[in-house]
């Protein structure tokens, strides 16, 4: 066993890891799991070295499972982290950052918002439904974990908004999820793109200033049943 630590896929039994050659390779004696969640506490162990960091992709996504190191190493790190965040310089620094990120993720909320009614860019005589639109894309889309597009840096915020909306109307005005979607390559894309051009049809609707009837509407339906 070297000092590198390693990035590895979960293994056929509990302790055991693949590595990323494929091969499998049994945990060493007195390693334990770091269970994931406490980021500061992996940092250090990960540091101490060497360990494995087991991470798992479930489609597009990669999930960490947790981190394998000597339990002495898990055991030191965790108990040197307890005596500092016992401290009160500690408890003040916990304060101050939970203040700063309230703060910034309440300007990104404010910006978001701004973002997706410039978007939707409704008619002056729809500006009221463009904003509750607005809002409920927001309060679902901006979550600070909640994964949906809006928490991408990647692309521009403006994209974001546009996605976003894109991404709620389909959950909300179509039957797509409800729909049996053949387990062919692309076809579930292809879906997506159909409902797409659906919704932004309707979306034309309002920016011309065109009068619809807020009981055959399915933007106005579903917006009375989620705000």
């Amino acid at each position: 066993m070297t000092n590198q630590s390693k990035d590895v896929a979960p293994g056929p039994n509990e302790r055991s890891v693949t590595m990323p050659d494929g091969t499998v390779v049994q945990v060493p004696g007195g390693w334990e799991l770091l269970p994931p969640g406490d980021a500061g506490l992996t940092r250090r162990v990960k540091a101490a070295g060497p360990t494995y960091t087991v991470k798992e992709k479930k489609g597009r996504r990669t999930f960490s499972q947790g981190v394998w190191a000597d339990g002495k190493t898990i055991a030191a790190a965790k108990a040197k982290l307890d005596v500092e965040r016992s401290t009160d310089a500690y408890a003040k620094r916990k304060v101050a950052d939970a203040a700063r990120r309230d703060k910034k993720q309440a300007e990104y909320v404010e910006d978001f918002l701004g973002a997706v009614v410039a978007f939707l860019n409704f008619a002056p005589q729809h500006r009221d439904l463009a904003v509750r639109f607005a809002t409920a894309v927001t309060q679902h889309a901006t979550p600070v974990g909640s994964g949906t597009v809006a928490r991408t840096q990647r692309i521009p915020i403006e994209r974001r908004a546009e996605s976003a909306v894109i991404a709620w109307m389909r959950h909300q005005t179509t039957a797509y999820d409800h729909m049996a979607i053949p387990r062919v390559k692309g076809k579930r894309r292809e879906v997506r793109r159909m409902l797409a051009e659906e919704s932004r049809r309707l979306l034309t609707k309002y920016r011309r200033g065109e009068t619809v009837d807020p009981g055959q509407c399915k933007l106005q339906v579903s917006l009375t049943k989620t705000i």
